[in-house]
């Protein structure tokens, strides 16, 4: 008996050992230690990949206002008990939004009108789509999940020196147009205390969304917007409701890509960056990433898929999106085939195809039973409007100039849209966010996304081009320098200050008819978790000030990788 039951147990031991690495361990990768933190804490009191989720993106709200927000709106990819899902809880424009709100009597932009102050907020979704993601797959009581970001916003935390210098830049930004000062004028090494905030958290951990949208924080949100001038109303918050999409989805070399569908440019994006790659696959054999010719190669793409951008993309409950024609294998492969693999194409030769700075953040979290999110929530400009709900402490979006203004006329991020990004009642703007889960045998093995605005699916299909086809770590596919161009303007490739291409490179695409600017900001801050059977790595970018953790099984059998 003795025997048999020793053979059982190391039996059981045997098989534990032989389980996949995913089965053993929890990661998490934020852009902020103590939302990283929160996350690792949820999860070690036996939370799952959502509730870890919804504890950091509160968290974030607290101690990275540059982006993590109550008053934002995000989207969110989700690989749950083997299946795919999607929320858009994107912000909506009011019902008192107009075409025509930011241009003046001549039909011209009004400077700042789309993005400094309350008049620039669409209608917050963050704690609605956070509610919705908990009510959904949630494990743990929603308070539990708010508790460390309450603690946070009522102990305070160490300010460091980015939060500080971005929010030096932002008081002298909004020097007589907001209330930004007034909030978060903080110093480094200072315990940054929010108690406003703190009691805010405290009513939607009890009340949940009601008290954001038909409660006390409503009241203090249209008090704001009355005084400042802004658009929200009542009606408009108690209208407010995530939505539940239709992931993208595509096989391409080997993997299974799960990502983000309209109102996100993000996705379709992405799945034609990787398919007319992976269609020119004889061109990039051998290339070296960011070399002259790989560069050259990915910008003759990425012109490509911001042309078709601008003409197509919108809110797919207001306009139709060829979804289906833009990410057709035929179709990617024509466009591909545009392609002169040493010399660029003139823009204005650059077509839609079919014939018919900068603050987002970015989170991935794994947990032990292989079920993955991955987070991009946003307030579009760091520190979004300036303008903060008086008597509640957070900061509201400036997401309608993600809208197109005026047809033809660029955003912040220098992308031109056309009507059908155009600004209407209750329709949500266009978005680059990609937040993107990778599968393979049917588990995941890689949840990746980043902030950056036009340059988030550029920046997300770097990383992966690099650590899917050149055999970089997971750790060396973020931290390589990354480039961007969209179309406009004119041959310019867009570069990071601190981590560039090399002379040789630069000098080689110059020759071929090439500019190159300094965008005077990093590119991206990419929060990523890559899984294989025998290791899983979660990596936050060097970029920022983000934390990454992978979290043993508090039982872990001895063979398995640390």
């Amino acid at each position: 008996m003795r025997m048999t039951r020793y053979r059982a147990v190391l039996a059981l031991l045997l098989a534990a050992c032989a389980m996949p690495a995913w089965a053993n361990r929890a990661a998490v990768a934020t852009a902020e230690a103590h939302a990283t933190a929160a996350a690792e804490e949820v999860l070690r009191a036996g939370g799952n990949a959502v509730d870890a989720a919804v504890a950091a993106g509160f968290a974030l709200a607290v101690t990275y206002p540059e982006a993590g927000n109550l008053g934002g709106g995000g989207l969110a990819t989700v690989w749950f008990g083997g299946k795919s899902y999607f929320l858009d809880y994107r912000e909506r424009a009011p019902h008192q939004a107009t075409a025509t709100m930011y241009l003046d009597a001549k039909g011209e932009p009004i400077p700042n009108s789309s993005t400094i102050g309350a008049r620039a907020a669409g209608v917050p979704g963050s704690v609605a789509g956070l509610y919705e993601l908990h009510h959904r797959f949630g494990v743990l009581p929603w308070a539990h999940d708010l508790a460390p970001a309450i603690t946070l916003a009522s102990r305070g935390f160490v300010v460091p020196p980015g939060l500080a210098d971005g929010s030096a830049d932002e008081v002298t930004a909004m020097k007589g147009h907001t209330n930004f000062a007034d909030y978060f004028r903080v110093r480094a090494g200072q315990r940054f205390k929010q108690p406003q905030l703190a009691a805010v958290l405290k009513r939607i951990a009890t009340e949940g969304p009601d008290d954001f949208y038909k409660g006390r924080t409503a009241d203090l949100i249209v008090k704001t917007m009355r005084r400042d001038h802004g658009l929200i109303d009542q009606a408009d918050l108690a209208d407010y409701k995530p939505v539940w999409r239709t992931p993208l989805e595509a096989d391409t070399d080997g993997y299974h890509v799960i990502t983000a569908p309209p109102p996100s440019s993000g996705g379709i994006a992405l799945l034609q960056l990787l398919g007319m790659k992976s269609v020119r696959a004889a061109d990039f054999q051998g290339v070296a990433p960011n070399s002259a010719d790989y560069v050259h190669r990915v910008a003759e793409i990425e012109k490509r898929v911001f042309a078709d951008r601008a003409e197509y993309l919108g809110d797919p409950d207001f306009v139709h999106v060829p979804v289906a024609a833009l990410t057709d294998p035929s179709y990617l492969r024509a466009r591909a085939d545009e392609i002169d693999p040493k010399m660029p194409t003139a823009t204005a030769n650059v077509l839609p195809g079919l014939k018919e700075h900068h603050q987002t953040t970015h989170y991935s979290v794994l947990d032990r039973d292989g079920n993955a999110v991955a987070i991009t929530y946003t307030l579009n400009d760091s520190f979004g409007s300036g303008a903060v709900v008086r008597g509640a402490g957070f900061l509201l979006n400036n997401e309608m100039d993600d809208f197109s203004i005026k047809p033809g006329v660029p955003n912040m991020y220098g992308v031109v849209g056309g009507d059908a990004n155009a600004i209407a009642p209750g329709k949500r703007p266009l978005s680059s966010m990609t937040p993107t889960i990778l599968t393979k045998d049917g588990h995941v093995a890689l949840v990746v996304g980043t902030p950056g605005g036009s340059r988030i699916f550029t920046t997300v299909f770097q990383v992966i081009a690099n650590w899917r086809d050149t055999g970089l770590s997971l750790k060396d596919a973020v931290a390589l320098p990354r480039f961007h161009h969209q179309l406009l303007p004119d041959s310019v490739i867009y570069l990071e200050p601190k981590r560039t291409l090399d002379a040789s490179v630069m000098q080689n695409l110059t020759a071929r008819g090439y500019r190159f600017e300094d965008q005077g900001w990093s590119m991206g801050d990419v929060q990523a978790i890559s899984i294989t059977p025998e290791h899983v790595e979660a990596v936050s970018d060097p970029r920022g000030r983000g934390a990454s953790v992978v979290i043993p099984k508090e039982r872990d059998c001895p063979c398995a990788s640390p």
